[in-house]
């Protein structure tokens, strides 16, 4: 996602100033490095919880450890996207770290809500169609999150391929940018776009309001004590918090990537916007990586009684640190007879 913020600089539009806003200097760094801190202790404690955990081995948690997963793989790249802002985006890390650092950020994007849409459907089925959703096993959630994986590979092939290290003359730096071709640089940079925002957004995200609509439905509709009114509002208050949260966190930036795809078509021949897009897209960026942050927080601590499954985690390592110092006091004891 960082091209948005650095193509504009090798674009031949007359509307755009080739020049970085102090502010996007100051502001990536403490936020990406925020993100990261945050994002990666919440993370790696939802994947130590649910693997740890062997009553947790389910359909649902297996989507869960593989979106954490995702997560934590770009969030080991934002100390490099941190370091290139606040150096004017001089890019230190030779062209390798370039294209693997962006190729993670790109897998992130499609893992990530790939993830969220499987989690979607599976809990429509298991509220919609509970008898049919037993069938479930741990083997076909584990060949669905390979599948997963091997879609968000071939999404993010393009970007390791045209990831570079280019000389950007304004600013007298080395960045990490996409280096497409420059007879149809335009061309590249709106299949690029447009790619992300169809596969990346458009789709997933229709399936997953369409399945949430329909849980809503299912419950509005239901009659008998299939559940109780205090457990119907409490899932649909989960349910609403999860959407909300994702469009509130990917909306700005996909909205933005569309407006300068129009741009770079001609469709909008505004500098106004031009302008408005560029300064608002690195906004937008960071909104949308901190969903990184909160998805440990929707997924796990609000949804699925994670609290109380981190505190018997925390009390089993207390109980282990307990025995063994025990056993080694014990040990010490009997050297010293």
């Amino acid at each position: 996602m960082s091209e948005n913020l650095t193509s504009n600089l090798t674009s031949t539009s007359s509307c755009i100033n080739n020049t970085i806003a102090g502010y996007q200097m100051d502001l990536l760094p403490v936020f990406y490095s925020f993100i990261c801190i945050f994002g990666f202790i919440g993370n790696s404690i939802v994947i130590a919880v649910l693997c740890l955990q062997k009553n947790l081995k389910t359909v649902a948690n297996i989507y869960m450890v593989n979106l954490a997963t995702a997560d934590l793989l770009f969030l080991i790249t934002l100390p490099f996207w941190a370091t290139y802002y606040a150096f004017g985006l001089k890019w230190m890390f030779g062209t390798v770290m370039c294209k693997v650092s962006s190729s993670l950020l790109t897998l992130n994007l499609f893992a990530s809500i790939f993830f969220i849409t499987c989690m979607s459907i599976d809990r429509y089925m298991a509220i919609v169609y509970p008898l049919r959703s037993q069938k479930r096993t741990l083997t076909q959630a584990a060949i669905v999150a390979i599948c997963v994986w091997a879609l968000a590979i071939m999404a993010t092939l393009p970007t390791f391929h045209f990831r570079n290290t280019y000389y950007l003359e304004y600013l007298d730096v080395h960045a990490c940018i996409m280096d497409f071709p420059k007879n149809n640089y335009i061309s590249w940079c709106v299949a690029m776009s447009l790619t992300k925002i169809t596969f990346g957004f458009c789709m997933p995200v229709t399936v997953i309001i369409t399945c949430y609509l329909k849980i809503g439905l299912h419950f509005k509709n239901s009659k008998g004590p299939i559940l109780n009114k205090q457990s119907r509002d409490r899932v649909l208050k989960i349910v609403t918090a999860i959407v909300v949260c994702f469009l509130v966190c990917w909306l700005p930036f996909y909205t933005l990537t569309f407006l300068d795809v129009l741009t770079r078509m001609e469709v909008i021949k505004d500098c106004r916007t031009e302008a408005l897009v560029e300064a608002a897209l690195p906004i937008s960026i960071c909104l949308a990586f901190s969903n990184s942050c909160i998805n440990p927080l929707l997924y796990c601590f609000v949804g699925n009684q994670f609290r109380e499954n981190f505190r018997h985690v925390m009390s089993s390592i207390k109980l282990l640190r307990s025995t063994n110092s025990q056993h080694s006091s014990s040990r010490k004891g009997s050297d010293l007879r």
